[in-house]
């Protein structure tokens, strides 16, 4: 194999890997841009936020009345785990949340705590819920003494849930809360700087107005089959109300939070979060009487590093798919196709130097071949042409003549 031929050989193969590369990179900041922005099948996480509150003491249940502690310690905790189904297009998280007040041992300190189950479509984030599938439920409670598995409760989810889509926009956004069984706004309300990372502020009230009053508290929807947690009738010395102290007073639970968000745009998760509940038996809606748990909560700073950094792993795997590669491949591309034409352009050069000087009125290409000598006959207009003789004049006849 000649030079000319190895140099033509060589610039095909760069034209055609350029033109890959091209191609590669249009699919991969369209196509696949848009496949990788999916909620991960193998989040795994804890999350515990603490502060304190107004709780009511478990052991005054059997006293004379009951008895509620203010500027109590407060942990909040939520286990997150995977389940099915989860495929290409959905995921089901499982969570576990508890809130238990610190300064008591065990099940005298546990205040609240539910097991609620959610399918989300991977790419926006919403649940997956219709009339065949309430794409959620929630685990009936049990005592402790109970050994048979839990019982599931359908509860049809809507709006987000325990993260925002991909690419957050500065707008409202229907979040699910699980105690209320229904979906409330989440408000945009700017952006604040999380451990480096800049997140959109999100507010939701439940019960509450803008101004933190109680507005349309939620009547608690119980758990259990008789509501023995969501109306409760006892003596009015029980409840410290003044008169008979025997007089049977009932009252209904109720419930109100706000909630704060902190959310990175681009992954849509969670950094940090604040909460305000307020759990209280009341024969008034807006009066509370007996609190039961109100408390403030915020994510603590081991829960706001692992986000963060959890987000910061998204926006990397997201920038590698849809810029780094792209941009990498467009540019290796194009200097793939610049080398190719320069080499066809010296093969050309390199194969005419070898055919000698009666080749350079061929006017050859990049893809021209030889004419040889022999592959027809020369045009017309190249033959040779016939010189016939001039007759010259009699010179002798002309002088006899005179």
């Amino acid at each position: 194999m000649n030079r000319a031929v190895l140099l033509r050989y060589v610039a095909c193969v760069l034209l055609g890997l350029g033109a890959a590369l091209l191609i590669a990179a249009l699919l991969l900041s369209t196509y696949t841009a848009g496949k990788i922005k999916r909620i991960p099948l193998d989040l795994g996480m804890t999350l515990v936020s603490n502060g304190t509150g107004t709780a009511l003491d478990p052991a005054s249940l059997t006293g004379d009345h009951f008895v509620v502690d203010k500027g109590v310690p407060v942990v909040a905790q939520q286990q997150l785990t995977v389940e099915a189904p989860a495929d290409a297009d959905v995921v089901t998280f499982q969570v576990g949340s508890t809130v238990r007040r610190t300064d008591r041992q065990q099940d005298m300190g546990l205040l609240l705590a539910m097991v609620d189950t959610v399918t989300l479509d991977r790419s926006t984030a919403l649940a997956v819920s219709d009339d065949t599938h309430p794409g959620g439920s929630v685990q009936k409670p049990r005592s402790i003494e109970d050994t048979k598995p839990p019982t599931n409760i359908p509860l049809p989810h809507e709006g987000l849930s325990y993260r925002f889509p991909f690419d957050t926009e500065k707008k409202t956004y229907p979040y699910f809360d699980p105690i209320a069984q229904k979906a409330f706004d989440a408000n945009y309300e700017g952006e604040d700087d999380v451990n480096g990372l800049t997140a959109y502020k999100f507010v939701q009230n439940v019960g509450y107005d803008a101004d933190g009053k109680l507005v349309e508290p939620i009547k608690y929807a119980s758990l259990y089959k008789d509501s023995e947690d969501a109306v409760v009738t006892a003596r009015a010395s029980l409840w410290g109300l003044p008169g008979d102290p025997d007089e049977p007073i009932t009252m209904t639970r109720y419930y109100a939070a706000k909630r704060t968000f902190w959310v990175d745009p681009v992954s849509g998760t969670i950094v940090k979060s604040e909460e305000h509940a307020n759990h209280y038996y009341a024969r008034d809606p807006v009066r509370p009487e007996t609190t039961m748990a109100d408390y403030t909560v915020t994510s603590t700073e081991a829960t706001v590093e692992s986000q963060v950094a959890s987000a910061r792993d998204e926006r990397d795997r997201i920038a590698l798919w849809s810029r780094i590669l792209p941009i990498t491949f467009t540019a290796a591309g194009l200097i793939a196709l610049v080398a190719g034409a320069l080499l066809g352009s010296f093969g050309v050069r390199a194969e005419v130097a070898a055919q000698g000087p009666e080749s350079d009125s061929d006017g050859g290409g990049f893809f021209a071949g030889r004419r040889d000598a022999d592959t027809g006959p020369m045009p017309a207009a190249e033959a040779e042409t016939e010189k016939l003789p001039t007759q010259r004049p009699d010179l002798q006849s002309d002088q006899g003549s005179s």
